[in-house]
């Protein structure tokens, strides 16, 4: 198992006013001081344009990234470096606390625009991956066997935002292990997740009232998830992404203490 980091995990978002951004040369030390050896690259601004000097510095690979495109508005390739382009199917609404009705017409671009962004980036040595998210086109488990069915595109199992969007992670795993290509792992309070299905909080409200919590204390079944792929022969990175907000500076570890407690967790299931 190949454990790496996201920024998210210690605030760093893409969303306009979502929090506290901490920099980057923090994060990364941290991310190293947990043991992990690779990250994803954050948001557009976060790294340097030319990251590697600062990731080779802190003994880290960089991955790729998270990209939110408008897909059904059937967008060129974006301009990306790295193993893995994982998108999203943004609204073109700024954040993810709400998100319109996609008609058919908009649903055959997006597929189309799947596919051919997928052709496009093995064409360049890159994995793409679409990444069911709360707040995009992609969210529910429809939503997700409509991608299986109409695109050739792997998967990115983000086993919070699945589990937000109504589908027990450990479930798609089993169904979808062959096209899975990249995991993001986070877990779930599935109280707070069932209230934001029923529009009773925000999805960044239910950020800020700790919707995700460390590996192990939520309610995602992660060796159940963990099986499912190793049985398929995933032999993808696992990257530990936990969204959280920040509203100051951190004192004493601040998000580092739940990734390392995380981290263990994973550690953990490799050697059951």
């Amino acid at each position: 198992m190949r454990i790496a980091g996201a920024p998210i995990s210690w605030g760093v978002c893409e969303v306009p006013g979502w929090g506290y951004q901490l920099f980057p040369e923090r994060v990364l030390r941290e991310m190293r001081e947990v043991g992990l050896t690779a990250t994803e690259y954050g948001p557009d601004g976060f790294l340097p344009a030319d990251p590697a000097p600062l990731l080779a510095e802190h003994q880290l690979e960089a991955l790729g990234g998270f990209v939110p495109l408008v897909l059904h508005d059937e967008p060129e390739f974006p301009d990306f470096t790295g193993d893995v382009l994982v998108l999203a199917a943004a609204t073109g609404r700024d954040g993810y606390d709400e998100r319109p009705d996609l008609d058919p017409a908009g649903w055959r671009r997006l597929l189309r625009s799947l596919d051919r962004l997928h052709d496009e980036a093995t064409a360049r040595g890159i994995t793409a991956v679409l990444h069911p998210h709360v707040g995009t086109m992609i969210e529910t488990g429809p939503e997700i066997e409509r991608v299986l069915e109409g695109s050739r595109i792997p998967l990115c199992l983000d086993t919070g935002h699945v589990l937000i969007g109504g589908t027990d992670p450990a479930t798609l795993a089993g169904h979808a292990a062959g096209r899975i290509a990249h995991v993001h792992a986070k877990d779930v309070d599935h109280g707070l997740a069932k209230r934001v299905q029923a529009g009773e909080l925000t999805y960044t409200d239910a950020v800020r009232a700790n919707l995700y919590r460390p590996i192990g204390d939520g309610d995602v079944d992660f060796a159940a998830v963990a099986a499912a792929l190793t049985g398929a022969g995933y032999d993808g990175w696992w990257v530990l992404e936990q969204d959280t907000i920040l509203t100051e500076a951190p004192i004493g570890e601040g998000p580092m203490a739940d990734v390392r407690r995380s981290a263990d967790a994973l550690r953990a299931l490799q050697n059951r």
